[in-house]
């Protein structure tokens, strides 16, 4: 086994670790935006429930959804605020 076999190997390896990191990113970005939807969606349901108490209350709708997505609990709050406002 030559010196340009080593290095080839290595080259190939580092490779590998770069589009194993391009690859990864993405995936833990998704995940993120999945568990702030989830959070944001259990806020925006105890809201609701707890809201009815006191006349307040979102719709849940896609474009609400999508709100509470993004930002999650802050998401809901701003949506609280924007209802308030309007």
């Amino acid at each position: 086994m030559g010196l340009n076999t080593i290095f080839y190997y290595i080259v190939g390896l580092f490779l590998l670790y770069i589009v194993g990191l391009i690859l990864v990113w993405p995936i833990k970005k998704i995940i993120k935006l999945i568990v702030n939807g989830i959070l944001g969606g259990i806020t925006l349901l105890i809201f609701n429930f707890v809201g009815k108490y006191f006349g307040l209350s979102i719709a849940i709708s896609p474009l609400n959804a999508i709100i509470v997505g993004f930002l999650g609990i802050p998401g809901v709050i701003l949506l609280l605020v924007l209802q308030a406002v309007l």
